[in-house]
């Protein structure tokens, strides 16, 4: 356990005390939350101005749970005039960062800590899940929980650290430019991983070339000693090999694997004859760059989609680069399913219907690879063809491109022959358009302006065999509707916490 006294943070964070705090008080840092709900006996209680709300009209709730010192803004007085012992800063998030970085900094001096960063526009969850699979069978390994990825989010996977950790798995998200550099300034890792360049809060970031350049700040952050673990099947991301001083890792399925930046290639992981069984899990050979030319390791993942073989070679890559063995990766990987809810998340109902629940987010590029999935199953997943929907929600924050990103879905699913498509609210009413466009489809597609009318219409028209995906982005809201739907008929309600198996 690390600890550190109120004086220490106050130190730490430049900031003051307040008069009522005790300066040789001492905290946990896994006592350190962000949410008075979470507050428990000895907590340190952040309070932090929010979007809908502040933190500050919270303290006496906190202090109330347990709380015993606050980090905050300004001072605040209980009922009877007195202020709530604290550590007053300029910024609390930032003021988190501070003490999270400090944390790192005595784990690394205490013992062997290996810091992985994983970056990319999607599949960090899914990658950040693998890899802490792999690594916990080599000792301590601290990852986020769920997509513990950003100013906040970073600092709490940290304080869940202590100083027996030998691997903490970072994942960094993104909505501008600076914000991974700022992360990866907390953490200093050593190891990190860009797992692809997509299109997801272009609208924020001003196109397409400032996410890639946003991304490409982990690899900035390394050191000489490092390893840039790259998407080799990604352009972009390849490209960014010219950004690091750290030696490269590039994995991938093509040829340029194993190329470029020669006088500082990595080990990396290859995937060989991917391709996916009849229930839409990717099975392939998995080589790695520093083994001799014929040495394959099978590969059968539980994961559903082939579009995970990049966050799988991703995995497989900073494992090894991390010290585990190509045998132990293979057999981890093989065994590990779905660990973080909403992401290709498969339920089985009980009158036939599979629903597949992939609404924690989207964008144009995993809108395309799950509408593959879909199509996939419906041909192979059983012994005759099935019918397959999809029912999809707005992609947000695509910016000024917006309108033809949605277009250009709809008439994806026409192509794909998706037997129904069900679009859910006027952000996305233009994949519904294209797809009447492209396929001349009448009934094929609907269009609902919300999600009760969208569950209105699966409870009357979905029947045992359909296969039915929902995809949106996280701000939608769809996700509640997958859940919904994959009730089983017997009333009793999903598994809250996404573990349930093909």
């Amino acid at each position: 356990m690390i600890e550190l006294s109120a004086a220490d943070i106050a130190a730490i964070t430049h900031g003051r005390l307040s008069a009522t705090a005790v300066p040789e008080l001492r905290i946990a840092v896994s006592a350190i939350v962000p949410d008075s709900r979470e507050v428990r006996s000895g907590s340190l209680y952040v309070a932090k101005p929010g979007e809908f709300s502040d933190g500050h009209d919270f303290l006496p709730a906190a202090f109330a749970a347990g709380a015993v010192l606050a980090l905050s803004e300004r001072d605040v007085a209980d009922d009877g005039g007195a202020a709530f012992p604290a550590v007053i800063v300029q910024d609390a998030v930032l003021a988190m960062g501070a003490l999270a970085a400090e944390v790192v900094r005595r784990i690394r001096a205490a013992g062997q800590l290996t810091v992985i960063g994983i970056t990319g526009s999607a599949g960090k969850t899914t990658t950040k899940d693998l890899l802490a699979g792999v690594l916990s069978r080599l000792g301590p390994t601290v990852a986020p929980q769920g997509s513990y990825n950003g100013e906040v989010g970073v600092p709490l996977t940290v304080f869940g650290a202590d100083l027996s950790t030998r691997f903490l798995v970072i994942e960094m998200g993104a909505t501008k430019i600076g914000h991974v550099g700022y992360l990866a300034s907390l953490v200093h890792p050593d190891i990190g991983v860009v797992l692809g360049v997509g299109t997801a809060h272009a609208g924020e970031f001003g196109g397409v070339e400032n996410i890639a350049r946003a991304k490409g700040e982990l690899v900035e952050s390394l050191s000489p000693s490092g390893f840039a673990v790259l998407n080799g099947d990604d352009n972009r991301v390849r490209a960014m090999a010219s950004r690091t001083s750290a030696r490269v890792a590039l994995f991938g399925t093509g040829s340029q694997v194993g190329s470029g930046a020669a006088a500082r290639l990595g080990p990396a992981a290859v995937a060989l004859d991917a391709t996916t069984d009849r229930h839409g899990h990717p099975v392939f050979d998995l080589r790695f760059t520093d083994e001799p030319e014929g040495v394959r390791h099978a590969l059968s993942s539980k994961l559903l989609g082939l579009h995970h073989v990049t966050n799988l070679l991703a995995a497989a890559t900073a494992a090894h680069l991390a010290g585990a063995s190509p045998e132990l990766i293979a057999e981890s990987l093989s065994g590990q399913k779905a660990a973080s809810r909403w992401r290709m998340e498969r339920t089985e109902r009980d009158d036939g219907v599979s629903v597949i629940n992939d609404a924690y987010n989207a964008n144009p590029e995993s809108m395309r690879a799950a509408l593959r999935t879909l199509a996939e199953l419906g041909r192979t997943d059983g012994s005759a063809e099935r019918r397959t929907w999809a029912v999809l929600g707005p992609m947000l924050e695509l910016g000024e491109d917006s309108i033809n990103a949605h277009d250009a879905i709809g008439r994806v699913a026409v192509r794909l022959n998706i037997s129904r498509l069900v679009v859910v609210g006027t952000p996305a009413r233009a994949m519904h358009v294209a797809a009447v466009m492209e396929g001349s489809w009448g009934d094929e597609s609907v269009f609902v302006e919300d999600a009760e009318a969208a569950y209105e219409l699966l409870a009357r028209e979905l029947r045992p065999g359909d296969i039915v995906l929902f995809k949106s982005s996280n701000g939608a809201g769809l996700r509640f509707l997958g859940d919904r739907i994959a009730l089983p008929t017997t009333g009793q309600p999903a598994d809250p916490e996404g573990t349930r198996t093909p």
